[in-house]
């Protein structure tokens, strides 16, 4: 909410992101990583900047929820995690329609260039090598929103009709 004192006046990212991209709910983010201090972390900067943050920590719990929930505006991947592997659950969110809109983040600790080029290959949106700044994850959050956005916006564009 916007606050006002004589001197100052704060407006939040979340006001911000609600008032320009029509969202009215906390927008939800699927967080999906095996490491408990990487999820505490996570889950303190998501909700810190507005979202409301799903937290999974085996790929084969996160390919259940995708395939009945597609209402993410982002989803946070680990590279390596029990079962299913981030690659893969962004493989399959590319093949189903409903999912292609939610924007990836993949997280790693392996940052080299084949690392790299295999996630954006996959279809991920961004590669955040651990350890990550707490800005660094706000901002990449805050592009998957607008990716997002934009996605949808394209989608209800009218379109010519052939004459």
């Amino acid at each position: 909410m916007l606050t006002h004192d004589s001197k100052t006046t704060v407006v939040r990212q979340s006001d911000l992101d609600r008032a320009f991209l029509g969202t009215t709910a906390p927008a939800r983010v699927l967080v999906v990583d095996d490491d408990p201090t990487t999820e505490e972390l996570l889950t303190a900067i998501g909700e810190k900047e507005g979202y409301e943050i799903v937290i999974v920590d085996d790929g084969r719990k996160a390919y259940r929820i995708l395939r009945s929930d597609a209402n993410f505006v982002a989803a946070v991947f680990n590279m390596t995690m029990p079962n299913l592997i981030g690659l893969d659950l962004v493989r399959y969110m590319k093949t189903e329609k409903r999912l292609m809109r939610i924007p990836v983040i993949i997280v790693a600790g392996d940052t080299g260039l084949q690392r790299i080029s295999e996630s954006f290959a996959a279809g991920a949106l961004a590669f955040l090598p651990k350890p990550f700044t707490k800005e660094k994850l706000a901002l990449t959050l805050r592009l998957a929103q607008i990716s997002q956005a934009s996605r949808k916006r394209a989608d209800v564009r009218p379109r010519k009709l052939a004459a």
